[in-house]
């Protein structure tokens, strides 16, 4: 029922009897007036802005879940990405014939969160140390890397990995690779927020991979887990 007939059905009950014509008339000339002059529902805010990043950081349901505690981070996406295939399938990419990584990629809000920041995360979620594999998953799908937007993601990816080089809290060489992005596409539907359709078996798989546990031998407190 609409704003128009609700009130003329409430006007329409009071009238009397003696009054009813004229009330009625007046009524719907009201409800006229009011429908074209009621203010209308503002829409949720949105962010005028918007940007992307997209990271490599072993199994994608961890980089999801990692990602989305992050505050400013509006969504994140695993797929697949760094290969020569068009639209690959899970099964495709697992074979290692591909080219492809495991990726996430972030959707954020920059006036909440910089790419810098995000960047600096990243490197506690993951262990930069080994190369096409991360804790229990082994191959080339499994490399870390970060792929960026453009040059000013490069430039403050490059940075930010040279100042890690010079701080970190290990003595392994850091092997990540940062590249310019290419296609991303979007992995099967039952990938997306796996975390959180199969929190058990998430749960189960994370703890026996025995990705936290290197998270902390290599990080410490700075640890992203």
């Amino acid at each position: 029922m609409t704003t128009q007939n609700r009130i003329f059905k409430r006007l329409v009950a009071g009238c009397t009897a003696v009054l009813g014509a004229v009330l009625l008339t007046g009524a719907y000339m009201s409800a006229q007036v009011a429908a074209q002059t009621a203010p209308t529902a503002t829409p949720p805010a949105t962010p005028a802005v918007t940007a992307k990043a997209v990271f490599a950081g072993g199994c994608f349901w961890c980089v999801e879940s990692d990602f989305d505690k992050i505050p400013g981070v509006i969504s994140t996406t695993s797929g697949y990405t760094g290969g020569k295939t068009v639209k690959p399938t899970y099964e495709q990419v697992s074979s290692h014939s591909t080219g492809h990584a495991e990726a996430v990629e972030v959707v954020y809000d920059p006036a909440k969160v910089t790419y810098q920041r995000l960047v600096e995360y990243f490197w506690h979620t993951i262990d930069p140390t080994v190369k096409d594999q991360q804790f229990c998953d082994k191959g080339s799908p499994y490399r870390t890397a970060i792929f960026a937007q453009n040059d000013e993601q490069l430039k403050i990816a490059q940075a930010s990995r040279g100042a890690l080089e010079k701080s970190k809290p290990f003595k392994e060489p850091i092997v990540t690779e940062i590249t310019l992005a290419t296609a991303f596409y979007p992995a099967e539907e039952y990938h997306q927020d796996y975390y959180k359709k199969n929190p058990v078996r998430y749960k189960y798989y994370r703890n026996g991979c025995g990705r936290d546990a290197r998270l902390t031998q290599l990080w410490g407190d700075m640890a992203g887990h």
